[in-house]
């Protein structure tokens, strides 16, 4: 059996959270990769073995991100397609994707004993148009087209090729439920439970009285199409990156992902617990 670790050492306590991890699972019979990059960082685990993601992630039974979602989404991207499972440890501020808390490395021990769920997490395709043919990327928590400048944007949504808006906003979030806390809960949208399929639309500061998020059923191939008429340019963002630029009349079309990613849950509800510890609590 092996894990490999993917740590972010920007975060605070990631690299005596990735060693505790390390340490745990070499005693509890785990093997440990790590990427070659941080060998200097682990020079005191002789048993850490030292290979490129790319190959730990075809290999490993586990691939354990340390750090925040931001580390977790950026995992994320080793795993599509693949059958590893993914388990997040907290480092970070909220951390809502995380299975565990760095306090709670004691319960790693599941891993071996396999005494563990798992949740599958829905992810969507974002299909961007260009002159030498289409590129596809995949999101685990959104994408989001957003003004490229301070001035509003006016744009179409389409659903299966009919037209069910044209909006006046900063921009639109197309988000999966893993997402639903991130920026889509920022932008008034609902809390959705991860393990539910749906595509989640929240608009971005629109222009109107009446305007709520939309949930649209999983297998709905919906686009946007950039109408602003004074070369208003939004920008397309997945998953925190940017990867395009809209100009008047392109599109973009975002779909169900062909791959979901396995999550590993250990302590239970770690979703609910996450929700009322990190957001309901410190309101109350």
């Amino acid at each position: 059996m092996k894990a490999a670790l993917y740590p972010n050492f920007q975060k605070k306590n990631a690299l005596l959270c990735a060693k505790e991890t390390s340490r745990i699972l070499h005693d509890t019979g785990i093997d440990v990769s790590v990427s070659e990059e941080f060998r200097q960082d682990f020079r005191d685990c002789p048993f850490m073995i030292f290979e490129n993601m790319e190959v730990s992630a075809e290999t490993a039974d586990f691939v354990i991100a340390i750090g925040g979602d931001g580390t977790i989404l950026r995992c994320a991207k080793y795993l599509m397609g693949k059958d590893t499972k993914m388990l997040g440890i907290n480092t970070g501020t909220l951390g809502f994707m995380a299975g565990l808390e760095a306090d709670q490395l004691d319960q790693l021990v599941s891993l071996k004993t396999g005494d563990y769920t798992l949740s599958s997490r829905m992810t969507i395709d974002v299909v961007i148009h260009e002159e030498e043919g289409d590129r596809i990327f995949t999101a685990l928590n959104e994408v989001s087209a957003r003004s490229g400048s301070f001035h509003i944007s006016d744009f179409e949504v389409y659903s299966d090729g009919y037209l069910i808006g044209r909006h006046r906003a900063d921009g639109i979030l197309f988000s999966t439920p893993s997402g639903s806390t991130a920026y889509a809960l920022s932008a008034g949208g609902p809390v959705i439970e991860p393990d539910l399929e749906c595509i989640e639309m929240t608009l971005i500061c629109p222009h109107s009285l009446f305007s709520r998020a939309t949930l649209f059923a999983p297998d709905r191939t919906l686009k946007i199409v950039n109408v602003s008429t004074r070369e208003e340019i939004m920008v397309i963002s997945i998953d925190g990156e940017v990867h395009k630029q809209l100009k008047e009349n392109d599109s973009i079309e975002i779909r169900r992902g062909k791959h979901d990613l396995n999550f590993i849950n250990i302590i239970g509800n770690s979703f609910h617990e996450s929700l009322c510890r990190k957001m309901c609590k410190p309101i109350k």
